[in-house]
């Protein structure tokens, strides 16, 4: 099982898009189950799952959905029970806790109760655990598969759910626009995400450019001025960092063009040309991911 935790502290750069996208790409692959987690709060992943464009809810997950939340089996409550002083972690994972998109590609929704894990509610310590020990549930229940990767969208902070990812993933997936804030925002992340996480090593860092514009009239350039100028920036900032801080970290050659609504995309079927560019981004996260 390899994990990837796609973060970023910027809000709308595509995290939770890109999150979808490939693991939707990767569970293509007949001999590989995927699941993917929301951990945000804002719900922005399970809203897409959950809602036709209309804003009306998709029957299917809504009632299963309401049945989750009446067999209190959700993510919350799974944090809940683990948190709960001098007990054993039970909480049954099956399908009443999972939802299967497709045959090879589940998720784990959001709840608003989500929120309440910013509060001096649970034991910070024991909570930096949760994931890990949930992943281990995961992979040793009998009643879901035996996923081969998994995916979270984390919140745009360093929430408590989020360091519990960051513990234990393989590798952190960072989008960047091609804006102002690429370079910046991607520096302060990486200052920070060593320090947020210690003493736990830091995971694999890959960086990709979400939303790149292609060069105006006849240019035979692949990405116009503007994307390449920040593009450059951010490698400045990924080598730097790998210089002084000793991180394993890569820009994928891969960028993502095209702009696509996400729940369009979920329910009438991922672009081909959008389909495209996520799996040559997947196919470079596999390579990293499988370096020695």
């Amino acid at each position: 099982m390899k994990t990837i935790a796609t973060i970023n502290f910027k809000g709308g750069v595509g995290k939770t898009t890109a999150t979808w996208s490939l693991g939707y790409v990767a569970s293509l692959d007949p001999e590989v189950n995927t699941l993917i987690f929301d951990l945000d709060a804002q719900m922005s992943l399970t809203q897409a799952i959950a809602l036709n464009e209309d804003g009306s809810p998709i029957k299917s997950f809504s009632d299963w959905y309401d049945r989750a939340i009446g067999k209190h089996k959700t993510i919350f409550n799974a944090l809940d029970e683990f948190t709960k002083p001098a007990t054993n972690f039970n909480f049954g994972i099956n399908h009443d806790f999972i939802y299967k998109i497709s045959e090879r590609y589940h998720f784990i929704p959001s709840v608003e109760d989500l929120y309440w894990t910013e509060l001096e509610l649970f034991d910070r310590d024991k909570v930096k655990y949760f994931i890990q020990r949930l992943l281990e549930k995961i992979q040793n229940s009998t009643s879901v598969p035996k996923y081969d990767y998994v995916l979270f969208d984390c919140p745009p902070s360093f929430s408590l759910l989020s360091y519990s990812v960051l513990s234990c993933c393989d590798l952190v997936l960072i989008p960047i626009n091609p804006d102002f804030f690429a370079a910046k925002g991607l520096d302060l992340l990486l200052s920070s995400l060593q320090m947020r996480i210690e003493p736990f090593p830091v995971p694999r860092i890959g960086v990709f450019m979400n939303r790149a514009k292609k060069p105006g009239g006849s240019s035979i350039k692949r990405y116009s001025n503007e994307t390449q100028r920040y593009l450059d920036d951010a490698r400045d900032v990924l080598n730097r960092v790998s210089r002084e801080k000793d991180l394993k970290v890569k820009l994928f050659d891969s960028a993502i063009f095209d702009k696509v609504g996400m729940k369009r995309a979920i329910q009438e079927g991922m672009p081909t040309d959008f389909q495209k560019q996520f799996q040559g981004l997947w196919t470079e996260t596999r390579t990293f991911l499988s370096e020695k």
